[in-house]
């Protein structure tokens, strides 16, 4: 039973920062990892993901604000997310797909199989 869990979220004011945490358990294989979010009213959309390779893909809007990593003795990976926005409101949640990756694309969501609950990012 693979299970992911973010946590991090919470309120800041805009200019701060944020670190939110996706720790997966339940699975010893590597898995692509990807970052979402869904603003209020809106439909859900990538903000990056990281491979089993380490290797990181972000959407344009975003890249030069959050960074993803991950720590594989922990499990988890990370969305660091700076010169936060009140736009950047949100429910963030984390996804993996575990491999084979046929025809993935990092930032779509249909192609992510597993899905964390999310959590409420929100910037004022």
């Amino acid at each position: 039973h693979v299970q992911l869990v973010e946590s991090g979220g919470g309120s800041v004011q805009a200019g701060g920062s944020l670190r939110l945490s996706c720790v997966a358990s339940g699975y010893t294989l590597p898995m692509n990892m990807g970052w979402f979010r869904r603003l209020p009213g809106q439909e859900r959309e990538g903000i990056g993901s990281i491979d089993s390779d380490g290797i990181t893909t972000y959407a344009d809007s975003l890249k030069a604000r959050f960074t993803i990593s991950k720590d594989k003795a922990k499990d988890t990976v990370y969305l660091q997310m700076n010169s936060l926005k009140p736009e950047d409101t949100a429910t963030y949640s984390c996804a993996a797909e575990p491999p084979p990756y046929v025809d993935f694309d990092p930032l779509n969501q249909g192609d992510y199989m597993l899905w964390g609950q999310g959590t409420q990012v929100t910037v004022s």
